[in-house]
């Protein structure tokens, strides 16, 4: 009896028989020969019918087999170095599991709103495979480095009870006979995990009810969010560069053949290492200037300006010192300039924008409680905030990565969208 195996593992088993259970993802033929592209989620292998070998019956069957009907064929497998992967399936017999309707995404040009209505189906596609691979050797690559650096995973709520960057962009929930919103980010749970165990990171989703189109832009992403008890700006920002060295690097090493269906410039990630450039805002704001960017001095960054600093550089580039004005409540101030904040914002090149934000955090309770005053935030939504600043404050620091834009960034992506599997955005819900 033939084995049933995976399509990455078919090499091991060159000259035998064995069965593939997938999907047809495309066919051709020739007179009395059809050649079957197969897929099952590992990877593709053409599986080569004849005629003769399989009998007239099954071969008009697979002649008049719609695409993504699902299969099981059994075949000897044999080397062909023409063939994708190397190999291919001399079929035997083939068994039709289901037989689909007309697939609905054909190889003709589509708009880009019917593949999102039709997302569900889209992700069957190499482009968008290869983009969630890279995702997933992303989210490998993230979680391995802290934890071989000693970190702990500690889940971050969905629910909280207050906002964390800002009271515009929350989604507001009913909670029983109360108001609950959607987190904006795990940060401040974070700082009470590592004060409980030095170095902790939670990694999930985040909502912000930002009514923005841009391609830089979800309702809904991931986020990466380690925090360091006894961690200054310095280490913050060496762990940052660390972090996305790190990422680059296995992303570069296990993704090679996703990254070349993407056809992403490899020397541009390879470029990619220690030490990243590092300007502080005001140097940042003269760059600008010295551009004629309509920047004014004092405000954020915006994606523009972002886009205008990232691309005078080959690596990310560390933007720091902002004014404390246009940051969050919860960013500690500069002792020897006030009015900036110990903050770090690493923007990727080519002009991919943030991929990563954070700062040492504000450890003093006094000046704490005036912030949230300050923001008029309700303190009793902040009570056991408060508490970690009475109960063994120390210096510590922080950041978020942004999962999704990290993926447009390596994929060469020109829209973050793609980079979810089922991505969120002001006007799509579905499916």
């Amino acid at each position: 009896m033939a084995a049933t195996v995976y399509i990455a593992e078919i090499a091991r088993y060159l000259g035998q028989e064995v069965t593939l259970q997938g999907w047809l993802y495309n066919k051709t033929h020739k007179g009395k020969l059809q050649f079957l592209m197969v897929r099952d989620g590992t990877g593709l292998i053409q599986a080569v019918m004849f005629r003769d070998s399989v009998g007239e019956a099954l071969f008009e069957t697979c002649l008049a087999l719609p695409q993504e009907s699902s299969i099981r064929v059994t075949g000897t497998v044999t080397e062909d170095k023409r063939a994708k992967g190397g190999h291919e399936l001399q079929v035997s017999n083939l068994e039709v599991v289901q037989r689909a309707e007309e697939y609905p995404i054909s190889p003709k040009e589509h708009g880009i709103d019917f593949l999102m209505e039709h997302r569900h189906l889209w992700l069957r596609s190499s482009l968008q495979h290869a983009i969630l691979k890279v995702r997933h050797e992303i989210i490998r690559a993230s979680r391995d480095y802290l934890d071989n650096l000693g970190f702990t995973l500690v889940d971050a709520p969905i629910f909280t009870p207050a906002a964390c960057e800002g009271t515009s962009t929350l989604f507001e929930t009913n909670y029983f006979d109360s108001k609950a919103y959607l987190t904006q980010s795990g940060q401040l749970y974070m700082e009470a995990a590592a004060m409980a165990f030095g170095k902790a990171y939670c990694f999930g989703p985040t909502f912000r009810a930002e009514k923005s189109k841009t391609r830089r832009h979800l309702t809904e992403f991931w986020m990466l969010e380690p925090e360091v008890a006894y961690c200054d700006l310095e280490g913050d920002m060496q762990l940052a560069e660390g972090l996305l060295c790190a990422i680059v690097e296995r992303v570069l090493e296990n993704r090679q053949e996703e990254l070349k269906r993407l056809e992403r410039d490899l020397s541009k990630l390879e470029a990619i290492k220690k030490p990243f450039p590092r300007l502080d805002y005001d140097a940042a704001a003269q760059l600008l200037k010295e551009a004629n960017a309509p920047f004014i001095y004092g405000d954020d960054l915006g994606a523009p300006d972002e886009t205008l600093i990232s691309q005078q550089f080959d690596r990310p580039v560390m933007i720091t010192h902002y004014p404390a004005e246009v940051k969050a409540f919860y960013m500690k101030r500069d002792p020897q300039r006030p009015d900036r904040a110990l903050c770090v914002d690493v923007l990727a090149p080519e002009g991919y924008g943030e991929v990563i934000g954070g700062g040492q955090r504000e450890d003093d309770y006094g000046t704490l409680l005036g912030r949230i005053k300050a923001h008029q935030l309700p303190i009793e939504a902040f009570n056991w905030y408060l508490d970690l600043r009475r109960f063994g404050s120390v210096p510590h620091a922080g950041f978020g990565l942004g999962l999704e834009r990290t993926v447009t960034w390596l994929c060469g992506l020109q829209h973050i969208r793609e980079t979810s599997p089922f991505p969120r955005t002001i006007s799509r819900i579905y499916p």
